[in-house]
């Protein structure tokens, strides 16, 4: 899934929450947040167009992967930015993600609790479970289950579960990684997905198709306690539209 570079009216638009300290956006999947060594559309070209009055654009307080859509916060000046970083290193800000995940746990709810360290030097974003790796844990929780008349929307007919995923630490592709190890792959994770673990198993080099579902894991809902006299700015994210069809296998109503 691949998402063009944004218009100032499109990127705009995106915009969820707006205050004299920060933006909410709402990033699309497929696209990163700044721009890589090989170039490429990223979300850093169109935020001059956030300014919305002030002299410099919004820098990224933090990061959402490529793939990855939902809540996007943005700082609008340096020391708002150095503010939010630090609620952001010491656990202050709450995340709540969704992801559509092959099969699911028994339970209705849970804490996974597996330490993460890098998969090889060659991709050195990239994890896995590892003994001496750095302590990460996530609470999930089940929102719903599809049944065996809509589980034909996943491949080979697997069940799917629609879950609440709450990072209490931050490290790189941690959902991701903590679905899959618990034997649950979040649906269209072309890293650590069912069909990407067979790929490095058989040295397959990966190629996207145009029929492949997206990354379903959406950013839904942050909580930023900007103020000490005043409650959180809770913003949320609507479901984006690659994640409708799943979502209604599991029993979402659209709200």
């Amino acid at each position: 899934m691949d998402t063009a570079q944004p218009t100032p009216e499109e990127i705009q638009a995106r915009v969820l929450h707006r205050d004299g300290l920060m933006l909410v956006i709402d990033k699309p999947a497929g696209i990163a947040v700044h721009r890589g060594p090989k170039g490429g559309a990223n979300l850093e070209a169109s935020f001059d167009a956030l300014r919305f009055g002030l002299p410099r654009p919004p820098v990224l307080a933090h990061r959402l992967d490529r793939d990855t859509s939902g809540c996007l916060v943005l700082g609008r000046h340096r020391k708002a930015t150095a503010s939010l970083g630090l609620l952001f290193k010491h656990g202050r800000i709450s995340k709540t993600y969704w992801a559509v995940v092959e099969g699911g746990p028994t339970d209705d709810e849970g804490t996974i609790d597996i330490r993460l360290g890098r998969m090889n030097e060659e991709r050195g974003w990239w994890q896995k479970p590892d003994p001496n790796g750095l302590p990460s844990t996530t609470k999930w929780k089940v929102l719903g289950r599809s049944s065996a008349d809509a589980s034909s929307i996943a491949e080979a007919g697997v069940q799917l579960t629609w879950l609440s995923l709450e990072p209490l630490t931050g490290r790189t592709h941690q959902l991701r990684v903590h679905c899959a190890a618990m034997g649950w792959p979040i649906v269209g994770d072309n890293i650590y997905g069912t069909q990407a673990s067979l790929r490095r198993s058989r040295n397959e080099q990966y190629v996207p198709r145009l029929d492949e579902p997206g990354l379903h894991l959406h950013a839904r809902e942050i909580a930023v306690p900007l103020s000490k006299n005043k409650p959180p700015v809770v913003v949320t994210a609507p479901a984006p539209a690659h994640l409708h069809a799943r979502l209604r296998a599991c029993g979402w109503n659209a709200e």
